[in-house]
Parts: C-alpha cells; structure tokens; sequence
C-alpha cells in the first residue's frame, strides 16, 4: 500500500501571516494563511488526497471507500477519527482559550473535546507562549480577572524556542504568542472557548466573541504540571507524537495508520517498494498494515499514531 499525500484545508484567522506559503510551501491563496489543517477528518475542513489512484478524495471520503481496516485495530475504539494535525503561524498573539473535556463538548456543541500539543518549529526572538495557571485559583477570582482584563497575572507565561514541546490537557489555559510557528497534534475537534482577545475586531467589524461562561465551566484551576512521555514528544489516548531525523526504519502495523509531517529538509520516503521524494510542509497518511517503510535524507519530520 502506498504513502498518499495529503492536500491541507487552510484557515485564515485574522491573527495568521504568511509564512506557511513563503517557508513551507503550503499552496493556498488565503491572505492571512493562519493554519493549514495537514491531517483532517473535520467536517470543517478535510485533507484531500493528492494523487494516485484516489486522488481528489477527502481523507474521510478515501478512509469511507477503502474500509476501516486502513486506519488500524486501536481505532476501532473510537465513534470518529481520533486526531488531527496542523501548522499554525501566528504573526499576531492568539486570543487566551480553553478547550472542553469530551464530556462538556458532547453535551453542548455536539463534538469531542480537545487535548493537544505543540512542537515549536520557528520562534522569533523573545516569543512566548501562555499555558496555564501558576497558582491555584478560585472561579470567582478567575472571573473577576477575565471581566478585569487582568488574566495574564496568573498565567504561565513560558519563553520558547525551536524544538520546545507543549502538551495541553483538555481544561488548560492557554495561547500561542506572535512569532511562531507551531505544529499542532490534537484530539479531532475544532471546539475553541475565548476568554481574552485583546479587543480585536473581526472580518465583520465587531469584537470577536467571547465564551466566558462555557470557559468558566471547564478551566481546570489548578496549576499546570510539567509531563514527561518517555521517548516520546507526547502522547495521549487519541495520538502519539515522535520526532526523527536523517534516516528512519519505520513500520506501520495493523495497530494504526501512521502521519509522517516533514517539518524541515527533503528525502525519500519509501513504502512497499515505491519511493517518492517529500519535503518540508508535506504530510503523508500511511495506511495501517503498509509494514515497513524507510526515510531517507537531512531532515526532520513527525510521526504520529493512534
């Protein structure tokens, strides 16, 4: 079985700039390009198959026609495909937010919640990042300071750097800072909850909207503890992230499909006996049970599973 190319679904927040097209060849057109959603089965914004046999195909449409044994044994537990996967650049702050536990999402948007985590590709000097609380707070106090404008005093305000890695609890505070590009591996929802946005005005002329009473149900209070995932980046119950470098021995199982996101360089991705050159900002969806495979050249690139 091959490794298919995925086509992003491209987003254009106000916040967004244009360094997914100058740097990572993202093609898209949108002005700002604030996100390029790599790896999606979001009704909001699917990847499209880029060529062979299934090319023009959704992600879903593709996974819907060849069956549910491509996406591996540990998805079987899933209703929905578990994650999705994006580059973000933010040439502006990124407004202050809370994502929902499943539980909370389910019952008031109609979807999952979201866990996540960042992998700093690219950060400007002095750029930073807010993820979570460094106290413990209570609702009321927390309330007062949102109405107050006063959040930031309580946040986790964390200078970052290339290869830096954010991991984000559904129920966390948090927003990426200007100047970065991030590569973003989450729980398969596009459920946002803004607390604080700087009083910006969105594409309609009005502030965007805020959802301080949903947020407010769902913010964890307590403060935010460091992880540690052994050899991996991160790694929850809806994905696992690895980085690798230069030459890389893989192999795709039936357990699950594997995403390989090429983040910086170019080499030769082999699957089943086919090679085929890749590059920085290119995603391929291995189908489970492609066996094994080989990655070759100077480069640098994610491997995500279920």
């Amino acid at each position: 079985m091959p490794a298919y190319r995925l086509l992003p679904a491209c987003k254009d927040h106000i916040w967004g700039g244009q360094r997914l097209r100058t740097d990572y060849g993202i093609p898209s057109g949108l002005d700002p390009l604030s996100e390029a959603w790599m790896l999606s089965c979001h009704p909001d914004g699917p990847s499209v198959l880029a060529d062979g046999p299934y090319q023009g195909l959704t992600l879903p449409e593709y996974i819907q026609r060849a069956g549910p044994q491509v996406l591996g044994t540990r998805c079987r537990r899933f209703e929905y495909f578990p994650m999705l996967v994006k580059l973000i650049d933010a040439k502006q702050d990124l407004s202050i937010q809370v994502h929902p536990f499943d539980e909370y999402a389910l019952a008031h948007e109609g979807q999952y919640g979201k866990t996540e985590m960042w992998v700093v590709l690219d950060a400007a000097p002095g750029a930073y990042l807010y993820h979570g609380l460094r106290r413990e707070v209570g609702r009321e106090e927390l309330a007062q300071r949102i109405e107050q404008g006063a959040l930031t005093g309580i946040l986790r305000k964390r200078f970052v750097s290339r290869g830096d890695v954010i991991f984000i609890p559904s129920g966390t505070l948090h927003a990426i800072g200007a100047g970065l590009v991030v590569a973003e591996v989450q729980q398969n929802s596009n459920v946002t909850y803004r607390v604080f946005d700087y009083g910006r005005i969105g594409a309609d002329g009005k502030p965007r909207p805020l959802h301080i009473k949903k947020a407010l149900d769902v913010i964890d209070l307590h403060p935010t503890a460091e992880r540690g995932f052994g050899p991996h980046l991160g790694s929850c119950r809806w994905f696992t992230t690895d980085l690798r470098t230069g030459t890389y021995d893989g192999a795709c199982g039936e357990t699950s499909f594997h995403a390989v996101l090429i983040t910086q360089g170019s080499g030769t991705l082999t699957v089943d006996g086919a090679s085929r050159a890749v590059k920085k900002g290119e995603c391929y969806f291995l189908c489970a049970g492609s066996g094994a495979y080989r990655l070759d050249g100077r480069c640098e690139y994610l491997v995500i599973y279920v």
